[in-house]
């Protein structure tokens, strides 16, 4: 690495990895799914594996440094995408998705972890900030160009770009990221998993982390049953509603850095508790009040996604902050349980949506997450800061 000002433009490249590989994917389904036969199980195992490969890529990142794993990652995410471009069965197409979500988990993983190796804590939070805010960028375009290639190309032009934009961070990679584990590559690490959970920090900032996630994964996982389903919107207005969901998204991490360098991560977080709260509350009055009308919903979402965007990068770099020599666990086992936690609770909601109930399904885990998030933000960090 030359430099930090390097690693600042890198990281939002290799974050916005997951977002290239699964809004870009979405318009490509519905085709998908007339080429081979099926396509949503590819996207739940790719999800899966994601998830549980964390595990695994955060102690190898400890134990042989970031670099190689890094680079590894790259190196499969490419061969995993043009495997899944020359698929000729829904099976070929889910195995080689699910290599790509085992290479994604070590790209974000290292990711995370080095921004803990090159930076101090107090630092951390406005680094993932910024990297945040370059994700929310392609997290906006990555449908759009989606959609784009199926139209233009078919399918497999979708995988194909894939495995391009890995390829190029995999050259810049190469080039430009040199090792940031601060210790030896082969230094018998102390602690481990048992003295992740241990840290007071990581169990409180992880539980910010993975509580606002699962809110908004239950918004993506029914919003089109509410939206479209119930309410009756075109599908080409839900996009907008979703695009204006990333616009916020990617305002409030601007936002975030600016509360940060004033007020700090606790006090931060706790006004982005306030935010989350209130707009669970704001489609809970619309539910109520006015529940043919998607405006209360579509209010509260965005302003959900405020305290998101603040909530995101305080918590996934205050889960590291007391574990510089075991990021790679503490990132692994924070990103773990965002999956997890939004897997649970999503599908719990998805039992509850049917005939009936109309956007309460959706709504009420938002409003479950926010008071969670009230909860660890007012009570236990302050708990932590005076400790």
């Amino acid at each position: 690495m030359r430099g930090h000002t390097l690693f600042g433009w890198l990281l939002p490249l290799l974050l916005a990895a997951q977002p290239v590989a699964t809004d870009s994917y979405l318009p490509a389904l519905p085709e998908i799914a007339r080429d081979l036969g099926s396509a949503s199980t590819s996207l739940t195992v790719f999800a899966l594996a994601f998830g549980c490969a964390q595990l695994l890529c955060g102690p190898l990142a400890d134990r042989f440094g970031r670099r190689p794993v890094l680079l590894a990652g790259l190196a499969c995410y490419v061969l995993a995408a043009l495997g899944a471009a020359l698929a000729a069965s829904a099976a070929g197409l889910t195995g080689w998705r699910a290599l790509q979500g085992v290479a994604m988990a070590a790209i974000l993983v290292c990711a995370r972890a080095a921004v803990r190796d090159l930076y101090p804590a107090h630092e951390g939070p406005r680094i993932m900030a910024r990297g945040l805010t370059g994700l929310g960028m392609v997290a906006l375009a990555a449908p759009v160009l989606g959609a784009y290639l199926v139209q233009s190309g078919g399918w497999r032009a979708v995988m194909v770009a894939m495995a391009a934009y890995a390829l190029l961070l995999l050259a810049l990679c190469w080039r430009h990221f040199a090792e940031t584990h601060r210790f030896e590559v082969f230094a018998p690490q102390r602690g481990g998993t048992r003295a992740v959970f241990a840290s007071p920090a990581f169990r409180a900032w992880a539980g910010i982390a993975a509580t606002t996630y699962a809110g908004v994964f239950c918004f993506l996982l029914l919003s089109p049953m509410v939206y479209i389903g119930y309410l009756g919107l075109e599908p080409a207005r839900f996009g907008w509603v979703l695009a204006g969901s990333s616009l916020v998204y990617i305002v409030s991490t601007i936002v975030c850095r600016r509360l940060l360098h004033r007020f700090g991560p606790v006090r931060s977080v706790q006004g982005a508790a306030l935010l989350s709260l209130a707009g669970a509350s704001i489609q809970a009055l619309g539910c109520w009040l006015a529940p043919a009308s998607a405006w209360p919903l579509i209010t509260g979402h965005a302003v959900y996604m405020l305290g998101h965007g603040i909530h995101q990068p305080c918590g996934q770099a205050g889960a590291v902050s007391e574990l510089p020599t075991l990021a790679g666990r503490a990132v692994s086992w924070s990103g773990f349980a965002m999956m997890l936690a939004a897997f649970a609770l999503g599908q719990t909601a998805a039992h509850f949506m049917g005939a009936g109930q109309g956007a309460w399904p959706m709504v009420l885990p938002m409003v479950a997450a926010a008071c969670t998030l009230v909860g660890i933000a007012f009570i236990r960090l302050p708990r932590l800061a005076a400790q």
